[in-house]
């Protein structure tokens, strides 16, 4: 395993959290790759690529929302592959429906994938970076983060929550030389889905009015390496044709 120790990402999908992954080990990280066990194949995949591309990358699924996994995750990184440097919060759960139509089960799913899973995360990242006085931790937010959309009620309500979790450590944190950022990404990203829904995707890809994982996980990277006289709590990332 690389020296530098490890990255976390928990939702390491094949896109942006895959893309994030890479980036790291290529920085000399081991990327600790974590998504839900029936994505296990797509995992092993992901690491697979990551290794064949002169990285280190291992796969952990678990089901994010279950604490005791969490706690467990976190534990075998330290035990097996090195302190932990960097942890990263990925999971979307961008669903729509309208407000009548948002069953309990609904909302409830979604602010456990989007919200609570990302306090375990923080919270079990934080004990052992406590350790050593050193980390970063970063969470990745929407444009649903800041603006309730017609729809989007569960949705906007987990990453609003999400929002103030980070805050609320970054605070708590910073004194402890532990930076705590929140990504706000504001547009469509090049990803399977939008792939396949979106007209004429390669010609925007090619104008640059999606945004790219690969560019969003260089940004992951700039947050960790930034120097603690100049922390970024909050990046907001969209492609240059986006409205705002």
């Amino acid at each position: 395993m690389n020296s530098k120790g490890a990255c976390v990402i928990i939702g390491a999908g094949d896109d942006t959290g895959g893309a994030i992954g890479k980036a790291f080990a290529l920085e000399g990280y081991t990327a600790c790759l974590s998504r839900r066990p029936r994505h296990a194949d797509a995992l092993t995949a992901l690491a697979d690529r990551i290794e064949a591309a002169g990285g280190d990358a291992i796969a952990l699924p678990i089901d994010a929302r279950e604490e005791d996994a969490m706690v467990g995750l976190f534990d075998q990184v330290e035990a097996e592959v090195g302190p932990i440097e960097v942890a990263i919060f990925n999971i979307g759960a961008n669903v729509k429906f309208s407000i009548t139509d948002t069953t309990a089960r609904v909302y409830r799913k979604v602010w456990e994938m989007a919200c609570f899973s990302g306090f375990l995360m923080g919270r079990e990242a934080t004990k052992h970076m406590a350790k050593r006085n050193r980390g970063t931790i970063i969470f990745t937010g929407a444009t649903a983060s800041v603006r309730g959309g017609v729809g989007y009620s569960a949705f906007a309500g987990a990453k609003h929550g999400l929002r103030a979790l980070a805050q609320s450590m970054a605070r708590e944190l910073g004194p402890n030389n532990i930076h705590v950022a929140h990504v706000l990404i504001d547009g469509a990203i090049d990803s399977s889905f939008i792939r396949e829904t979106l007209p004429n995707v390669d010609q925007a890809r090619e104008e640059g009015e999606i945004l790219s994982p690969d560019d969003i996980a260089q940004n992951y990277v700039w947050l960790h390496n930034q120097p603690r006289s100049a922390w970024t709590h909050e990046l907001d990332l969209r492609p240059w044709k986006e409205n705002w």
